[in-house]
């Protein structure tokens, strides 16, 4: 089972930007990340040695958008304590005695107020 945030995020970045993007596992809507365009987009590295750094700083600021990827997913996807899902706010509960997804909240008779209202 995947446990940490960043293990569900998809890459969706291209050459001029990094983009992430998560499913939820309850009602399968997609969230995506905000777009971080690459500081060397428009440029064409003329020889080798640029080529290598090119590289080099766009895996850098790749795993800089990943990073900030899933600090902003933190905020709009929680874990269910009960089925282990990562789910979106709109389908995680806040329910009487404990929170849990909708699925496990449907499941176990348990009424609750989404998270995401």
């Amino acid at each position: 089972m995947k446990q940490n945030i960043d293990e569900y995020l998809e890459d969706c970045s291209t050459q001029k930007g990094f983009q992430y993007q998560i499913r939820c596992e309850s009602c399968g809507k997609i969230w995506k990340s905000k777009l971080s365009l690459f500081s060397q987009a428009c440029i064409t590295p003329s020889t080798e040695g640029k080529r290598i750094i090119y590289q080099t700083l766009y895996q850098r600021e790749k795993a800089e958008a990943l990073s900030l990827a899933a600090k902003e997913a933190k905020e709009v996807f929680s874990r269910c304590p009960i089925c282990g899902h990562l789910v979106c706010d709109n389908c995680f509960m806040i329910c009487e005695e404990i929170e849990m997804c909708r699925d496990c909240a449907a499941r176990l008779n348990e009424a609750g107020t989404p998270v995401g209202m």
